[in-house]
Order: structure tokens, then sequence, then C-alpha cells
């Protein structure tokens, strides 16, 4: 069996080999890239299975990489995971507005990242033959494909996962915390903006108006419900 590939991007040499030794002990094979320019090239070239992805680069940062990843069709599907130094809960916002699927601030224990990137990893494989209908919106979960009327809708690995979560439950309220462990798979600093950001972004994707949804709707207090509509 083919071992799964991370790479982790970061110009801290230290941060990368220590990253390596851990992601390696866990069963992971590991690509390594020290700027952005090379990231690129590596993701193009050898599509890893998931990014560990530094902010602060010395070329092309983390948001500009994410940016251009998540535009590309061929390497869109690819999960990734930011890390940065910055405490600032709107940098986090930003950078999953973007496209990144977790956020992990340094300093941090690399026990942590390897089950960030074992519990995302993990959510990728799950439901593996699922198709699953709700009103004009169609997930195919083995393809990893999103219609809405029969137009293909690109998705991050996150919001996928939270529409596959959401759609197997339609017509049922799920709470913040069940949305967290089934959807994003990590606990959040500052969770109920990461959801909500996320949530945001799915709206943008597959509603007519995000104003007034017909799919997602907010439970005040709650959590969110995806309206069980019949298929047309």
């Amino acid at each position: 069996m083919l071992k799964q590939r991370i790479l982790v991007v970061d110009d801290d040499r230290e941060v990368v080999r220590l990253m390596k030794a851990y992601l390696e002990q866990a069963g992971y094979e590991v690509l390594l890239a020290f700027d952005g320019e090379t990231a690129l090239h590596m993701l193009r070239r050898d599509e890893p299975d998931l990014v560990l992805l530094d902010l602060m680069l010395p070329d092309r940062g983390g948001l500009d990489i994410t940016r251009f990843v998540r535009s590309d069709p061929s390497i869109a599907h690819i999960p990734i995971i930011m890390l940065t130094a910055r405490v600032d809960v709107t940098d986090r916002i930003v950078g999953l507005e973007v496209g990144a699927d977790d956020y992990i601030i340094k300093p941090y224990d690399p026990r942590e990242v390897v089950a960030r990137v074992r519990a995302r990893l993990r959510d990728q494989n799950l439901s593996q033959h699922q198709i699953l209908e709700v009103g004009v919106l169609q997930l195919d979960v083995r393809r990893r494909e999103v219609t809405v009327g029969g137009q293909p809708v690109d998705l991050t690995p996150t919001e996928f996962q939270l529409l596959v979560v959401l759609m197997s439950q339609a017509g049922y309220v799920l709470t913040r915390s069940e949305l967290i462990r089934k959807g994003l798979g990590a606990d959040y600093e500052g969770i109920d903006r990461t959801l909500d950001s996320h949530m945001r972004n799915l709206r943008q994707k597959i509603e007519k108006d995000p104003k007034k949804p017909v799919y997602i709707h907010t439970v005040y207090g709650v959590g969110y419900r995806l309206e069980e509509l019949a298929h047309e």
C-alpha cells in the first residue's frame, strides 16, 4: 500500500526537520519545500495528499499559495493546514475564507499536528461510495463532486466534508459541536467564527441567493440545518 504524502512548506528548517521526523514515524511520506515557488512546483508535480503550509514565507505567502491551489481544478481538492505564529483570529478567518482547511498556531506540539493530519485524511476517505441528493443539490462522495442543478461546484475539502455531514442528515438540526467533530475533525480556537466562515462560503457556492438560503439554514443558538427538499 502506498504511503500518503505530506508536503511541509516552511522556511524554518528546524521546524521542517522536526515535523518530517514525526510524520515519517507516523507512517507518512514527507515532501519538503522552503519557499512558496518551490511549493507550487511540487504541488503541481507531486500532488501530495495534504499540505502543511506556513503563512509567512520569504517569497509567496501562504494565503497566496492557498488562493492558487483553490483556483486550479487539478489540485484544488488537496487539504491545506496552515501553520502560523499569528494569534489574531482575523488572520485565521481570512485564511479559512481563501480556502485553508485548518489552522495550527505556533509554537505547537508536533504530535498535535500529526493528529490533525490524520483526522483530516481520515475524513477524506469516509463514505467512499455514497451519492447524496437534496433538491437539485447532488454530492458524489467517491468522486468528490458536487453539482447544483447539474452545474459543477468547486468546494474546498473542508466545505465538502461539512456538506457531506449536512446532506447525510438533511432535515435535522446539527449543533456546532457535532459539525466541528464530524465535519472539521478538530477543535479550533475562535470556533464560532471559524464554522460560520465555512458556512458562509458554502452558501455563496450552492445557494442562488446566499442572503435568502434555500438549503443551509442557521438555527440560532444551536447550529445549522440543511433543508430536506424533494429531488427535482
